[in-house]
């Protein structure tokens, strides 16, 4: 870069940087977040996963609630109970993904015991943040209720408590209701070309 380049940059950046400041003189307000992971795409309990982490690390207590995974032995799930258990509560409702157990009563049992589960803990004073991972998978086949999910959450969720749901086919109460909705876009995958799911990887 050139001389002329060097400052044409600062200059641009310089503005770039007074208007991001006007910007977050505006943002000012501060409130427990409704946020959902959808889509077809990989990554959406990735990224609850990593939120956890964030909480854990700035000392803000969190819990997990599992809706689909059941005794599937994830590494979030050893790492966190192993390590971490007192800052982050785990917690799995499902006994595993709805082909395996093939009975629709058990598996709506299951899911309605993970929202007591997940109730309880976005109650609990205590904690800030809670993840109900795959919660999605269980209102898309309806074993819980949308219209009782969204009105706990927008009516009986303390203000600054944090909650993500995951799962694909965010049903659109759901997306309606949220703050931060974000969708991961599947462009490609290796299970497409026989490649199996791989420890550290999908689990």
């Amino acid at each position: 870069m050139n001389n002329d380049e060097n400052v044409r940059h600062a200059e641009k950046m310089r503005k770039i940087k007074a208007a991001r400041n006007k910007m977050m003189e505006t943002k000012t307000e501060e409130k427990g977040l409704i946020m959902v992971h959808t889509g077809s795409g990989k990554g959406k309990s990735s990224s609850g996963f990593g939120m956890i982490m964030r909480c854990i690390a700035h000392g803000m207590p969190a819990a997990v609630v599992q809706f689909i995974k059941g005794n599937w032995d994830t590494g979030e799930k050893t790492f966190l109970r192993e390590r971490f258990a007192d800052e982050c509560r785990f917690f799995v409702s499902g006994e595993g993904f709805t082909w395996e157990t093939q009975d629709r009563e058990r598996d709506i049992a299951a899911a309605q015991n993970g929202w007591r589960i997940a109730r309880e803990q976005i109650l609990d004073p205590q904690i800030q943040f809670v993840l109900l991972d795959e919660i999605n998978i269980a209102l898309r086949y309806d074993y819980l209720d949308i219209d009782e999910v969204v009105d706990f959450l927008l009516n009986e969720k303390p203000a600054m408590t944090h909650v993500c749901l995951t799962g694909r086919n965010a049903k659109p109460e759901l997306v309606e209701a949220a703050d931060l909705v974000t969708e991961m876009t599947l462009v490609k995958h290796p299970f497409r070309d026989g490649v199996k799911a791989q420890a550290g990887v999908e689990f």
